[in-house]
């Protein structure tokens, strides 16, 4: 799966609990639940919605590793390769 994928399976499913953010202007660096204003069970439904669309499990607890676009990016491509 190419990185190309990856984000876009992110913001499919970032999309479907921030349907109003401009993924456009999502910096990759900064945090996402601050830029999109996600709370924490919406933020948990994201991650499960990533282990199902992708068939990746994230363990609790490495979501503090889970920060910005760039974290997730980078997270996902070591657990599909």
């Amino acid at each position: 799966m190419s990185e190309t994928d990856i984000k876009a399976a992110i913001i499919t499913g970032l999309s479907q609990i921030a349907p109003e953010a401009d993924f456009d202007e999502l910096s990759p660096t900064e945090n996402i639940r601050e830029e999109l204003d996600i709370d924490s069970f919406d933020f948990l439904n994201f991650l499960i919605g990533l282990n199902d669309r992708l068939g990746i499990d994230i363990p609790e607890s490495d979501y503090e590793k889970l920060i910005s676009l760039n974290d997730l990016v980078g997270y996902l491509q070591e657990r599909i390769a």
